[in-house]
């Protein structure tokens, strides 16, 4: 079996950029660690936490609103009812249908988390926004080309050097899974 795959989904994690304020780019671990403590942050002063994303993004995002809910002891919330995003979709068009949701959910202090394998999709554009007027914090997990809108915008960017949907929301969705596991791995898990 031909593991190049394999190799191409390594070396791509490896060429994953994660860029905080003023644009400085830190290294994987360093990222990580960045990560970890801006979820802990807003753990800790109980803030709420979203998870966005369209298509196999969503499913990550929805994923990721169990895991660090179950696993990780966080205030997360969906955005994924099926009534809440039919009527968004219907009444203020497909691009708002996370927008407008936090326009009323969304709090000072909150956090979002934006999973777009573009970054270039409005509703996400459109929900980074509604966010950072609301003076809440925005983490981008993003891919395909450097340029897209949405790695632009957040106070964390992951950026996955790649055009393929397969390996950018393989890293994504790994790299979410480990800052929930060391969260866990350091907190315990609470029921």
């Amino acid at each position: 079996m031909n593991n190049q795959y394999i190799n191409e989904l390594i070396d791509t994690l490896e060429q994953t950029k994660i860029i905080v304020e003023n644009g400085r780019e830190l290294d994987y671990e360093a990222g990580i660690h960045a990560l970890v403590e801006c979820f802990t942050r807003h753990k800790r002063a109980g803030a709420q936490i979203f998870f966005i994303g369209n298509g196999g993004s969503s499913a990550i995002a929805s994923h990721m609103t169990a895991d660090f809910m179950k696993n990780g002891g966080m205030k997360t919330y969906s955005l994924y009812d099926n009534a809440v995003t039919t009527c968004m979709g219907n009444d203020y068009g497909y691009e708002y249908i996370f927008s407008r949701p936090l326009e009323f959910l969304g709090r000072e202090g909150d956090l979002l988390v934006a999973v777009s394998s573009s970054g270039n999709s409005r509703n996400i554009i459109n929900a980074i926004n509604v966010t950072k007027e609301k003076k809440a914090s925005v983490i981008t997990f993003t891919g395909f080309l450097p340029d897209n809108k949405a790695r632009q915008l957040g106070d964390i960017n992951v950026y996955v050097p790649c055009e393929k949907y397969g390996i950018v929301e393989s890293i994504h969705n790994l790299m979410l899974q480990q800052v929930v596991d060391v969260i866990m791995e350091r907190d315990g898990v609470r029921f």
